[in-house]
């Protein structure tokens, strides 16, 4: 089994922002496969459970905490399902990638992202997966808070819309033919 987990926060008022574009990325990944999402035992989560054939079973994860503590429900999760961090993909937004751009890879730093801060302190190491969508960065005069909790346009919506769509199907190839075929194709 693999955990993919979606960084994003809860409420409305977070919806449409780019800071959700890893619960965005998880609903289209979900809705390709008929999953649904729940909330379990577990209550600060939603979760949806599917099968990918030559994957195998995948637990999509939305932390309801927000960004900065996401990591926090991930080692319970990890303990039931006696999973490791090889076992974890994040699905996160970057600043530092252009909009709708997408980027893979198999460890690193957490690059300034709290979210991702959070999710290796929890889980104890960077080597997990990471699924970055870009956001852009912000416009001069904006700080990075603004920029990430900002809503978005029309046209940027679309943008990601697109890119979540990219990045469910990128999902599936990372998944079922592994990182390095999924760097070279979506990277």
């Amino acid at each position: 089994m693999k955990l993919v987990v979606g960084l994003g926060n809860p409420g409305r008022a977070y919806a449409q922002t780019r800071h959700n574009v890893g619960w965005l990325v998880l609903d289209a990944l979900a809705g390709r496969h008929g999953a649904t999402f729940r909330r379990p035992w577990l209550k600060s989560v939603q979760t949806a459970r599917m099968a990918l054939e030559g994957a195998g079973g995948l637990l999509l994860v939305k932390p309801l905490t927000f960004m900065n503590r996401s990591g926090s429900v991930l080692p319970a999760l990890m303990r039931r399902g006696g999973l490791g961090t090889k076992d974890l993909i994040v699905v996160a937004d970057d600043v530092n990638l252009p909009l709708g751009k997408l980027r893979i890879r198999i460890q690193g730093g957490a690059g300034g992202h709290n979210g991702l801060k959070s999710v290796i302190a929890h889980v104890g190491g960077e080597d997990f997966t990471r699924l970055r969508i870009g956001i852009g960065e912000q416009e001069d005069g904006e700080t990075m808070t603004e920029h990430v909790l900002g809503r978005l346009n029309a046209a940027e919506r679309q943008v990601l819309a697109d890119a979540a769509e990219r990045a469910a199907e990128a999902l599936e190839h990372l998944l079922t033919q592994g990182a390095a075929s999924a760097m070279n194709r979506y990277n």
